[in-house]
C-alpha cells in the first residue's frame, strides 16, 4: 500500500539553484549609504538577474530601477548577509522605494521570481517537461534538448528520469531548457557528491537510484529507511514488490492513493505486481534523503507496510497482520480521513 507524498517545499530545507554573486570581503567605511527607510514602497519593478551577476551589478541595477537609494547600500547588505550568495537568475519582481534590507529579502522570496520551474520531490520527467512547458518553452526544444543531454557517466541509463534533482529552477532571459536541464544535473551531482554509489554490494548505482525513487513515493521521510527494508526484504525474497507507486506511474495520474484489482494486472515492465523485481528505470526523481536510505535501511524483517492514516504507517513481517492493518486503513479511508 502505498502513500503518494507531495511535500510542501516552500518549507524550510528547499533548495534554491545557487549561483556566485563574486562578492568580495570588503570593509565598510564608517560613512553610511544612502538607504531608503523603506516604510512608502512603491509599485514594482522587473529586476533581472543574469546568470553569474556580480554582487556590484545587482546593486547597480536595483538603484536604477529605483527600489534602493543607492548602490553602495545594497552591496554593502549583501556582503554582510551571506544568504545574498542564494539569489537566483531570472526575473524578480521587486517594490520601489524601499530599504537594501527589504530589497535583499524580496530578492530572496521565491514567490517573487517570474519565471520558475519547480521540480518537486519524486516529480517525473513528464510532470517536469510540463513545468518547461508552462514557463514558454516549445515542447519541441523541450524535446530537442532531452535528446542531446548525457546521463551522468557512472550511470548506465537510457533516459534522465531520475536525475533531475528537486529544487526551484529560476531562469533569465535568453536561457534554454538545455540550461536547464543542465543546472537540474549540476545540483544532482552537487546534492550526491558524498553518496558511495557502489556502497551496496550487489546492486549497481542505477539500481540504487531506482530504489531511491520507489521510496521517495512510498512514504514520508520518517519511515524512508523501513520502505527501504521492505523492498530489499522482499527482493531477497524473490517476492513482487507490490508498490501502488509504480501503477501511478504507469498510467501517470496523480493524488490516488490506491489502485484498482484492474490496474494491478497491466501489462507493464514498471507493473511491480505481476513482474518481479525492479522497475527498469528510476520512476521520478528521489532526493537526497530517499537516496541515502536506499543506501542505509532500517534493520528489521518486515515484508508489508500500510498508511493507515495520514502520518501512521504501519509495518509487519506477518500476512494476517497486514491484513488487519490494510482493514483499518480502508476504515479511515471511507471516514475521510485521507482527504
Amino acid at each position: 500500500m502505498t502513500k503518494e507524498s507531495w511535500r510542501n517545499i516552500f518549507l524550510a530545507g528547499i533548495i534554491v539553484v545557487i549561483f556566485t554573486l563574486g562578492l568580495r570581503a570588503i570593509a565598510p567605511d564608517s560613512v553610511s549609504a544612502p538607504d531608503f527607510d523603506g516604510r512608502n514602497p512603491k509599485g514594482e519593478v522587473v529586476i533581472s538577474v543574469a546568470r553569474g551577476d556580480a554582487g556590484s551589478e545587482i546593486a547597480k541595477k536595483l538603484f536604477e530601477a529605483g527600489v534602493v537609494k543607492s548602490s553602495e547600500a545594497f552591496f554593502r547588505i549583501a556582503v554582510i548577509d551571506q544568504r545574498s550568495t542564494r539569489i537566483a537568475p531570472g526575473e524578480h519582481r521587486i517594490q520601489g522605494n524601499i530599504s537594501a534590507s527589504q530589497a535583499l529579502e524580496q530578492m530572496l522570496d521565491p514567490s517573487r521570481i517570474a519565471n520558475l520551474i519547480v521540480v518537486r520531490d519524486g516529480a517525473w520527467q513528464s510532470e517536469i517537461v510540463n513545468q518547461f512547458v508552462s514557463a514558454g518553452f516549445s515542447p519541441k526544444s523541450i524535446e530537442a534538448a532531452i535528446k542531446a543531454t548525457q546521463v551522468p557517466s557512472n550511470f548506465k541509463a537510457t533516459n534522465l528520469e531520475g536525475f533531475l534533482y528537486p529544487a526551484f529552477y529560476s531562469f533569465a532571459t535568453g536561457e534554454t531548457p538545455k540550461d536547464l536541464i543542465n543546472e537540474m544535473l549540476k545540483r544532482f551531482a552537487f546534492s550526491t557528491k558524498e553518496i558511495d554509489w557502489n556502497a551496496r554490494s550487489g546492486f549497481t548505482p542505477y539500481e540504487i537510484l531506482t530504489i531511491a525513487s520507489l521510496i521517495e513515493t512510498e512514504g514520508t521521510p520518517d519511515v524512508h529507511r523501513k520502505v527501504s527494508r521492505v523492498i530489499y526484504n522482499r527482493l531477497a525474497a524473490r517476492m513482487p514488490l507490490q508498490l501502488d507507486s509504480t501503477v501511478h506511474y504507469i498510467l501517470q495520474r496523480r493524488g490516488e492513493i490506491q489502485v484498482s484489482l484492474d490496474e494491478t494486472k497491466l501489462n507493464s515492465p514498471y507493473n511491480t505486481f505481476v513482474r518481479q523485481g525492479l522497475p527498469p528505470t528510476p520512476i521520478g526523481s528521489p532526493t537526497l534523503a530517499s537516496i541515502e536510505a536506499a543506501l542505509d535501511p532500517e534493520p528489521g524483517d518486515w515484508l508489508y507496510f500500510v498508511t493507515v492514516k495520514p502520518g501512521e504507517t504501519r509495518f509487519t513481517s506477518q500476512y494476517q497482520e497486514f491484513l488487519s492493518f490494510k482493514a483499518l486503513y480502508k476504515k479511515n479511508l471511507a471516514a475521510g480521513l485521507f482527504k
